[in-house]
């Protein structure tokens, strides 16, 4: 299995419109996305590794693919689309990994 992880770290003075985000974008990504995205996930921040430490990232979002060819097959004639939505409930650069699921 594959997981696209989408990173967007906490920045100073930056804007994340979870309602967005939650019920319009990443619904959006899954209908453009298919049935090669099997699911997602958002997880929101709340805190950092030792006590009293911030989280390092305000919202994470994760979509699921069973195989590196289906999510580049999915994904690629709708990059762009997905993409030019960012600016609609963030104004953070979030980063982005895509990683193998060995365990889970």
């Amino acid at each position: 299995m594959i997981k696209v992880n989408i990173f967007y770290p906490i920045t100073p003075g930056s804007r994340f419109d979870m309602d967005y985000y939650r019920n319009s974008h990443m619904p959006m990504a899954k209908e453009k996305l298919g049935p090669a995205c099997t699911h997602f996930t958002i997880e929101q921040g709340l805190a950092g590794g030792s006590p009293g430490a911030p989280a390092t990232y305000s919202v994470i979002g994760q979509l699921f693919f069973e195989s590196m060819e289906s999510f580049q097959k999915s994904f690629g004639p709708h990059a762009r689309e997905i993409s030019a939505d960012i600016p609609n409930y963030t104004d953070t650069v979030p980063i982005v990994q895509v990683s193998q699921v060995l365990v889970g």
